[in-house]
């Protein structure tokens, strides 16, 4: 697994030491708060202390890329030269963010006035100077072509400040999570879906990762291995996760279970963090019969951070790994409805669904008829938790790249479609009508990822670290 390394250093003059007493000590002892505030389970801090020569500058930039951090962040403490900056960012290329602390909310004029030692005046200015140098060095990061981002704010008491950094974070782990990831391919595109045929090779440049075909008659071969003692403890475990509706029937039950199961060895063979199938079976009995029996299977996988994408959507497993990632959920849909009485779009869509982020239990209920794919079989039902809710879709442009498109919205209470699919009541602040026409302007697929939570700012984020356009409707 992969641990996300955050690099930190601190810029400083060395022509201050010796003029201005425990300034130096000083600031290093600012960098220690600034280090203790990043540090975070699963991510690992690089510091490399003060860097106030362009000499120490060559050697941080070679450390940091030796020790293959994720992300970069410069805390500016004092006036320093651009010159103890620029080449550690160059060596080291990955992002990097200024972080341009205050260490007081202001300086106490009066007590700084009454000291009388202009010296000792001086330190105590230079000790709280960390804005002055951040010009300079935008400046040059300008004309070097390096992208920068930057936090301006307090070292104490600055929630608002601490949770922009915070976003970085955890925006910077989440690339390395989707750079690291293998992405099951099984089955095939559904025929005439055009919006959502997409380029592999596009997918592995913009987030990196493996895309790993798999062929539905592996999956249809480990269903023959599974054991009666592992359908039956398969079968109480869905009793136990879902709302089984009375009109299952156990056969029904126990064929899911023997693909869940089956679902399970392949994942862990292939190693895969994510998925995306779709298979109409035609010709195979054994083929049928798997893929008509996946979506509890897939719903398990979902909820335990495997995210299954059905109509081999590509572009859909990506986001909904995105947003599982970054702890939020993230379960397939797409609207379908509107209710313009109560100004909500209704969205949702069969086959599996996120049932950890499940407002209530999820049920499960048997369809005579899979809508448009071949058979029957069991489904889940499911509305999103209410509250708030962010609508992630992976674009492909016209140009060939990829992009984000965001909304952010409420998932709410209301009377929804008894089905057998995943379906919630969704509110948006600019209305109903104005964010389908605004969402549909950009061209996504009609399927997106929804998860709980307001996460567009982390998004836009991981849009900049991956250097993909962001857009937010809502």
């Amino acid at each position: 697994m992969h641990t996300t390394k955050i690099g930190l250093f601190g810029i400083g003059l060395d022509a201050y030491w010796p003029q201005f007493t425990g300034l130096e000590e000083r600031l290093e002892a600012y960098l220690g708060i600034v280090e203790g505030k990043l540090q975070r389970d699963g991510i690992e801090i690089v510091n490399l202390g003060m860097i106030d020569t362009p000499e120490k500058a060559f050697d941080a930039g070679h450390a940091f890329r030796a020790a293959d951090v994720d992300l970069i962040f410069l805390h500016v403490t004092t006036y320093a030269l651009s010159s103890t900056v620029l080449p550690v960012v160059q060596r080291a290329k990955v992002p990097v963010i200024i972080l341009n602390l205050s260490p007081l909310p202001a300086i106490d004029y009066a007590a700084f006035n009454a000291m009388g030692d202009r010296t000792r005046m001086t330190g105590e200015w230079l000790a709280s100077c960390g804005a002055c140098p951040v010009p300079e060095i935008a400046n040059v990061f300008n004309r070097a072509r390096i992208e920068f981002h930057q936090i301006t704010g307090q070292l104490h008491d600055d929630p608002e400040c601490w949770d922009e950094v915070d976003a970085w974070m955890d925006a910077a782990r989440v690339a390395g999570v989707m750079f690291h990831n293998r992405l099951g391919l099984m089955g095939h595109y559904y025929s005439g879906m055009l919006d959502i045929y997409s380029d592999l090779t596009q997918q592995c440049a913009h987030f990196g990762g493996h895309m790993e075909i798999i062929e539905v008659e592996e999956l249809a071969a480990l269903r023959r291995e599974v054991t009666s003692t592992q359908i039956a403890d398969r079968v109480a475990h869905f009793a136990e996760t879902f709302d089984v509706q009375a009109d299952c029937s156990q056969a029904e039950l126990e064929r899911a279970a023997r693909t869940s199961v089956a679902l399970d060895q392949l994942v862990a063979e292939h190693a895969l963090g994510s998925m995306a199938y779709y298979h109409m079976g035609t010709g195979s009995a054994e083929n049928e019969d798997a893929i008509s029996s996946i979506i509890l299977g897939n719903s398990l996988l979902t909820a335990r951070g495997i995210p299954v994408a059905g109509e081999y959507e590509v572009k859909n497993a990506q986001a909904m790994k995105i947003m599982d990632s970054f702890g939020v959920g993230g379960s397939f849909t797409e609207y379908y409805a509107m209710d313009w009485t109560a100004d909500v779009v209704l969205m949702g869509h069969d086959g599996p669904g996120h049932i950890a982020i499940a407002q209530g239990k999820t049920k499960v209920r048997p369809l005579a008829v899979y809508h448009g794919k071949v058979g029957h079989g069991l489904s889940v039902e499911m509305s999103v938790k209410h509250g708030p809710v962010t609508l992630l879709s992976v674009v492909q442009t016209v140009d060939g790249r990829l992009k984000f498109l965001v909304a952010e919205g409420e998932s709410v209470a209301g009377p929804i479609l008894e089905i057998g699919n995943t379906n919630s009541r969704y509110q948006f602040r600019i209305g109903a009508r104005r964010f389908v026409n605004e969402w549909n302007v950009h061209g996504p697929a009609h399927h997106c990822a929804v998860g709980i939570g307001h996460i567009a700012h982390k998004i836009e984020k991981l849009g900049k670290l991956l250097g993909m356009e962001t857009f937010k409707v809502c």
